[in-house]
């Protein structure tokens, strides 16, 4: 590999710098990336020296793949040019791979966005070696513009470190296009335009929960691709189906709102970054943030094409345009519902306009819609405008106003939200605040109440002590995460005080120590005792208590890795103790298994009572090979006696083209337990580029 004479021509980018651990300085291993280009593709070559290549680390090869916990290169390309917006490569040693749509330099991460791309990988004897083939079809940019931004980073995990060809901060990621590099000389002028059709068949045999026969049923649909221009593409979608996509993971909700599930749909995450409202996240080593507060996300997929309790709808049609036209980033989405049992059928519209201004900085309008298939289905818009504004490259800005109209409803139909955040390495500080109308509705989006204003901090120090480092502590991360809610009169409602300490340790490990000081406001009783359909309820009023809490993470690149968690200290109107406790086993990077359990032992004063609640969680990944992979998620929870299995197998047997074996049981395991529910799926696709 890297033999060929291009190679040999082609411009050497090296003199990568650390971003982790030493900030600035030298990488302790040599890299060299050269990259070369034809009419149709983009072509990556990287040498990634290493001077005990035996000890890389590999621990999954399937499509997607987690990169935090192994060796990997990554490419990212912002081919608008506009710093903000790219697509991201990723590979490891063994030829696995994953790509990722990034909006808004992180605001946004699509990890469901797909490309027909080729990558081979060599370990040598000084490293390992990497060859990538972009195809340009795969890739949205701006005619005439012959400079693309570009950076490279790779991951050395034994050591815990991770470099860039342009330096990054700490604080930030590969991510941040707006500190890239350029790539000059790009000519696409010849490049041919993306045309794709994808026709899928399926069939299913399903039994639901308590009824004896199956029924057997056949569908197929479609879905469409076009570049309408090299920076505008348009997707259509017939009678869509998503019965390869994972299943919820159910977890133990001790609080008075839904849990939040984030959205698994093939067709519904792709470009989803287009239709996103709201501020940047912040690098959080401890935890993965949602992308949005979710006291208000504006635009929640998971909307459109389910009912309240879960249920597909049927979606005879749908649309999406994506991409930008004369300088404005375009976003529009429409889609048609059928009625499913009592919810009603609706058309859903998404509209999206977004201006670049300065270096990290835009302005923007959005309209979401539903009108429902009748008068009696009911009607609900909401438009507004927001902003993003970037001060001396470190302060972020953030702010939206937006109005709602309801039939029904005349005041306060109304949110805004706005938000200062601050990074560096040694601080990192964000404040905002929210409201929420009292008439506030948004049939697209997911928020936990109305009539509602809050307060939100998220504050703390990132020193690393040469005496910590010494001692395997690479940094000390004292830290405040405040929530506070109050009605709109000025009446708490609501808050959520953690203040904590973490201590990461230099092989990727952490653990904290928090207290957790909360008070909630129940204007409705509220049943905890999921176990027992007769247990009394907590009385409306308000509820103070504190939780003491200490998290501890192994170093998850090893074989054998942990995850705990111990809550003990007060809960509602008494206490709590609570243990959360994952282990994971990696024996070779083609099967990893994971078992898990959420247990919980409370005792409530008013009224008096004792239960337990248990969560059982099992996965189990095997990857036959790059492109053959198999699923397991199975749960078990003691207090409803309810068992759940979701098991999927997964061919490519072309690019962007799929076999999938779709198994699904939920039963009961009680003696008077109904007949269990079980369906069997079988799905195949068929991706023809044009």
């Amino acid at each position: 590999m890297l033999d060929d004479a291009v190679w040999k021509r082609a411009a050497v980018a090296n003199g990568f710098t650390q971003s982790e651990p030493a900030t600035g300085k030298p990488a302790t291993e040599n890299t060299e990336v050269r990259v070369a280009f034809d009419a149709n593709f983009l072509y990556v070559g990287a040498h990634l020296y290493d001077r005990e290549p035996s000890k890389l680390i590999i621990n999954d090869i399937k499509k997607d793949f987690a990169e935090v916990d192994q060796d990997d290169f990554e490419v990212i390309l912002d081919t608008y040019h506009d710093r903000r917006n790219g697509y991201l490569f990723i590979t490891n040693a063994a030829g696995a791979k994953a790509d990722r749509q990034v909006a808004g330099e992180g605001r946004e991460v699509n990890g469901s966005w797909d490309a027909v791309w080729d990558v081979r990988t060599q370990i040598v004897a000084d490293g390992w070696t990497v060859e990538m083939a972009i195809p340009l079809r795969a890739l949205r940019f701006e005619p005439g513009v012959s400079t693309w931004g570009i950076n490279f980073a790779r991951r050395i995990r034994r050591k815990n470190e991770i470099d860039t060809w342009t330096p990054i901060p700490r604080e930030y990621n590969v991510m941040r296009v707006s500190l890239a590099g350029e790539l000059d000389g790009v000519h696409t002028e010849r490049a041919p335009r993306d045309l794709r059709l994808k026709p899928y068949v399926l069939g299913r045999s399903v039994r639901a929960i308590g009824i004896k026969p199956f029924t057997t049923t056949g569908d197929v649909g479609a879905d469409f691709k076009s570049a309408l221009t090299r920076s505008l593409t348009l997707d259509l979608t017939v009678n869509p189906d998503f019965a390869q996509a994972e299943a919820d993971e159910q977890t133990v909700n001790l609080t008075q709102f839904t849990t939040f599930f984030p959205e698994k749909r093939e067709f519904f995450l792709e470009n989803s970054g287009t239709f996103y409202v709201g501020d940047a996240i912040r690098t959080n080593i401890v935890s993965a943030p949602l992308t949005a507060d979710e006291d208000l996300l504006l635009f929640n997929s998971r909307r459109v094409g389910l009912t309240a309790g879960g249920t597909p709808m049927t979606i005879p049609v749908g649309g999406r345009l994506t991409g930008t036209a004369g300088g404005l980033g375009i976003g529009g989405l429409v889609m048609r519902t059928e009625r499913e049992g009592t919810t009603p059928g609706s058309l859903y519209s998404a509209l999206r306009l977004k201006r670049n201004l300065a270096p990290g900085s835009d302005i923007g309008v959005f309209a979401y819609g539903r009108d429902g298939e009748n008068a009696a289905a009911g009607q609900n818009h909401v438009a507004g405008v927001d902003a993003n504004v970037r001060f001396a490259g470190k302060v972020d800005w953030n702010s939206y106003i937006v109005g709602s109209n309801t039939p029904g409803k005349s005041k306060g139909q109304y949110a805004w939200r706005t938000s200062f955040t601050y990074e560096a390495p040694f601080v990192h500080v964000k404040a905002a605040a929210l409201e929420l109308g009292e008439g506030f509705q948004d049939d697209l989006g997911y928020y936990r109440r109305t009539s509602v204003r809050k307060y939100f901090l998220d504050a703390g120090l990132r020193p690393r002590p040469v005496w910590w480092q010494e001692h395997g502590v690479r940094e000390l991360h004292p830290h405040v995460t405040w929530n506070y809610y109050e009605d709109l009169a000025g009446q708490t409602i609501g808050k959520n005080l953690h203040n904590g300490q973490t201590w990461f340790f230099s092989d990727g490990a952490y653990t904290e120590i928090s207290a957790n000081m909360k008070f909630d406001v129940l204007k409705d009783s509220l049943r905890l005792n999921r176990g027992d359909t007769k247990a009394q309820r907590l009385a409306p009023g308000g509820y103070n208590w504190t939780e003491w809490q200490w998290l501890y993470v192994t170093n998850a690149s090893r074989p054998l890795s942990l995850n705990l968690t111990g809550i003990t200290g007060g809960l509602w109107s008494g206490s709590q103790n609570t243990l959360r406790a994952t282990m994971t086993l990696k024996p070779t990077y083609h099967f990893r298994l994971s078992a898990g359990v959420q247990t919980s032992s409370i005792t409530l004063d008013k009224p008096d009572q004792k239960f337990a609640t248990t969560l059982w969680t099992g996965r189990a990944n095997y990857s036959f090979t790059t492109k053959m992979f198999l699923d397991a998620l199975t749960q078990y929870d003691a207090a409803t006696h309810q068992f759940n299995a979701n098991v999927r197998f997964n061919v490519i047997h072309h690019p962007l083209s799929d076999l999938f074996i779709v198994y699904n049981e939920q039963r009961f395991t009680t003696p008077d337990a109904p007949v269990p529910g079980r369906s069997l799926v079988v799905k195949f696709t068929q991706m023809l580029a044009f």
